[in-house]
């Protein structure tokens, strides 16, 4: 297969990427590189993809609609994976406009172009947990009204949620968007708190903690998410919404106290109020994804943390 991935060299894309090209399809790489966090881990990921021969890069920016119909009139992918994105909810609150761009504009011109492909077999796109707002029913259903989002980057997500659909009624377009839940893991994005709570922990600085502590997420490690990911990639639908996370929430002292054992030292611990922008919990019903694909996430917080944490050293030992 010849497979499109935009956000190539982000978390996500980088890590479902390389596993693509593990079993020998071609995957067309977009990414803009911008410097929403430090670009040398962007670079490092990019770089272990470029020793594939099967792997071509294109540094454009999806908000370009002349780039991008260029490089799918020539490429004339298959399937197409779509995670580039403005992400951050706590940054949207700031910069509302570059999430309207990026996240809504961008994404409608990559729809756009997608639908006149005759090559195109499948199209999956990332939305988020953050669409679920503040709910309070738990777990989080697909099937749950999402109409009262809490922040610039949710309401984006569901804009692109809804585009999706119109593309889908209009153009018979098989689309897929994916609802992630916390992601985790080897390559992980430095503006999130595993990251964050690493550097600081060994650093011997605070690490701030939010909402007093009182949070709990549906942590969910990089390989059951790259696995779900792929399994819809491959099975496409006139149009679905799935959660894709590992199914069971975890209070936040508890991962910092698994992040603690796995790093081996002790966190310092700066309680904060909640932050404008979050929620309390996130839970997701993954039943969908399972039924439809036979989604099962394997990697348990315990070792998935461990995992993390073995690279984490590793790779600040590389960059210091």
């Amino acid at each position: 297969m010849k497979i499109l991935v935009t956000g190539c060299a982000g978390f996500i894309g980088a890590a479902c990427s390389e596993k693509l090209l593990e079993r020998g399809d071609e995957v067309i790489g977009i990414d803009n590189l911008n410097n929403y966090y430090d670009t040398s881990l962007k670079q490092a990921r990019l770089q272990n993809l470029q020793k594939n021969k099967n792997f071509v890069f294109h540094k454009i920016d999806i908000t370009d609609l002349d780039a991008l119909q260029k490089i799918l009139v020539q490429e004339k992918p298959q399937r197409i994976l779509h995670l580039a994105a403005q992400v951050g909810v706590r940054y949207s609150i700031e910069n509302p406009l570059q999430y309207i761009q990026d996240n809504v504009v961008g994404f409608t011109n990559l729809l756009t172009v997608a639908q006149k492909l005759e090559t195109l077999e499948n199209f999956v796109f990332a939305s988020s947990s953050s669409v679920y707002g503040a709910n309070t029913k738990m777990p989080y259903k697909t099937s749950d009204f999402v109409d009262h989002p809490i922040s610039i980057y949710a309401a984006s997500k569901k804009s692109d949620e809804l585009i999706a659909y119109v593309y889908a009624h209009m153009y018979k377009m098989p689309l897929t968007g994916l609802r992630y839940f916390t992601v985790y893991g080897p390559w992980g994005r430095p503006d999130m708190a595993p990251i964050k709570f690493a550097e600081n922990v060994l650093a011997g600085k605070p690490i701030p903690v939010f909402n007093h502590g009182n949070h709990s997420r549906d942590f969910t490690y990089i390989d059951d998410i790259v696995q779900g990911t792929i399994l819809a990639l491959d099975h496409p639908k006139a149009y679905q919404i799935y959660n894709i996370g590992f199914g069971s929430p975890m209070q936040l002292m508890d991962f910092i106290g698994l992040l603690e054992k796995a790093l081996g030292k002790k966190a310092i611990i700066d309680m904060q109020p909640k932050q404008p922008g979050d929620v309390d919990n996130t839970w997701a019903d993954i039943s969908g994804l399972k039924k439809d694909f036979g989604y099962q996430p394997k990697v348990s917080l315990r070792e998935g943390i461990e995992r993390f944490a073995k690279w984490f050293v590793e790779y600040s030992y590389l960059i210091s």
